[in-house]
């Protein structure tokens, strides 16, 4: 089973939410696990398209307290670590889909990088060594190419 982590802000675009949305939902028909950061926006999204695809979820999260995990997390973890748990993230999965985004979302990506993890970029951060994708269909297909 391919872990992917879904990766991204809060406070995106509607495009970036619906491309969130399909991109959990592609995760999930193909068979993987989505990893996420379990809070809204982004996470939220990709849960959701998961969950509606018949996936499983984990919700990697800051507070010590699961109840902070959005409503489509199958697995919430509480790690009470803050963004801490960026690192947790980029280190379980076998590649992350970073959408949209601010620091926290360039904080995972480069973890992801630093771990040398493969990240295909959604709408987010241009950096060196993330290869980027114009929308969710391609951007999971990359994901699993590069995992099998």
């Amino acid at each position: 089973m391919v872990v992917v982590g879904v990766i991204g802000g809060r406070d995106v675009s509607p495009w970036h939410l619906a491309e969130a949305e399909e991109t959990g939902r592609l995760v999930a028909l193909r068979g993987g696990l989505l990893v996420c950061g379990g809070l809204g926006g982004v996470m939220e999204a990709a849960c959701k398209g998961a969950k509606d695809a018949g996936g499983l979820t984990v919700g990697v999260l800051p507070q010590g307290d699961r109840s902070y995990a959005n409503k489509y997390v199958d697995i919430p973890i509480a790690t009470g670590m803050g963004t801490a748990r960026n690192a947790i993230i980029a280190q379980t999965a076998d590649v992350l889909i970073a959408i949209g985004g601010s620091y926290g979302t360039l904080s995972e990506i480069a973890f992801g990088l630093q771990f040398n993890k493969p990240v295909i970029g959604l709408g987010t951060w241009d950096i060196e060594g993330v290869a980027t994708a114009k929308a969710a269909s391609e951007a999971v297909e990359r994901a699993f190419n590069c995992c099998r």
